[in-house]
């Protein structure tokens, strides 16, 4: 009997913290068009996705994936869309923006140095590799 009331007891605890914690939803965004619309279109994506699961009482994760000429997104001077990545980056915790190491190695190469990324940009080894890590671990995967 004592077991039971334990376990009842443990069983209560549990799905009165599920209730109170929502649901973590994990989504990746691919980028790999040079095309202001198209970055517009994956910010309003992430926009969209964090005010509903937050209205849900839920929670959500987003990494957006640059590669290819969506790198552009992430340079300073360069993107179209700089402003608005530096104020959602402020706003949403959860969003992190993946910048392809590939791409940056060739980008830097042509220019013959360097080139610099947003502060909000992380360098992964490879965009396309990162999508498949990211939809392997469980994300839904949007491209705008």
């Amino acid at each position: 009997m004592k077991h039971m009331l334990a376990a009842a007891a443990i069983a209560t605890s549990l799905a009165g913290s599920a209730w109170a914690e929502g649901e973590t939803h994990h989504v990746a965004i691919h980028v790999n068009q040079d095309d202001p619309w198209v970055m517009t279109m994956a910010l309003n994506n992430a926009q969209n996705l964090a005010n509903y699961y937050e209205s849900q009482g839920d929670s959500v994760v987003i990494e957006m994936v640059t590669y290819g000429p969506g790198l552009t997104m992430l340079i300073p001077g360069k993107s179209p869309v700089e402003d608005r990545i530096s104020s959602m980056s402020l706003e949403m915790e959860n969003l992190s923006f993946a910048a392809c190491g590939n791409t940056h190695r060739a980008m830097s190469a042509k220019a013959g140095h360097e080139i610099e990324l947003m502060d909000e940009a992380r360098i992964v080894p490879s965009g396309v590799v990162r999508l498949v890590e990211l939809q392997e671990q469980g994300y839904a995967y949007v491209r705008p």
